[in-house]
């Protein structure tokens, strides 16, 4: 990979950082009962335009590797919810760290399904 790939990921993937907590943040107050709203959108959406972007181009292109890799790598974060489902774990809310990794699973699958029909009914 050139050192200006390398650049792009970089700064694709700090923009992809930066909209998650700008996501994350402007979520904060549908937090009741502590679930991670914020964090399940970004992944979900993340999901959903990663699945769109490689059946419509492909894997194969230098500028996906910065879109993909860098920004939506960037904008999805599955270390937060294993993070925020330990949290809750260890808070003895149960359910809601097992609603998390589930529904994480599901929710982002499901995206991922329709990111790739939306695709290719756009081919």
């Amino acid at each position: 990979m050139s050192p200006l790939m390398v650049l792009g990921v970089a700064l694709a993937g700090g923009a992809g950082a930066g909209a998650r907590w700008l996501v994350d943040v402007s979520l904060w107050r549908w937090r009741r009962g502590g679930f991670p709203w914020a964090i399940l959108l970004v992944n979900a959406v993340g999901c959903l335009f990663l699945a769109f972007l490689t059946v419509v181009v492909g894997a194969s292109y230098s500028w996906f590797t910065i879109v993909g890799a860098g920004l939506f790598g960037g904008f999805t974060t599955y270390s937060t919810v294993s993070v925020d489902s330990a949290q809750l774990w260890r808070q003895r809310r149960y359910r809601l760290a097992i609603a998390n990794v589930a529904g994480t699973l599901v929710v982002c699958l499901a995206a991922s399904a329709v990111g790739t029909v939306l695709g290719l009914a756009f081919v």
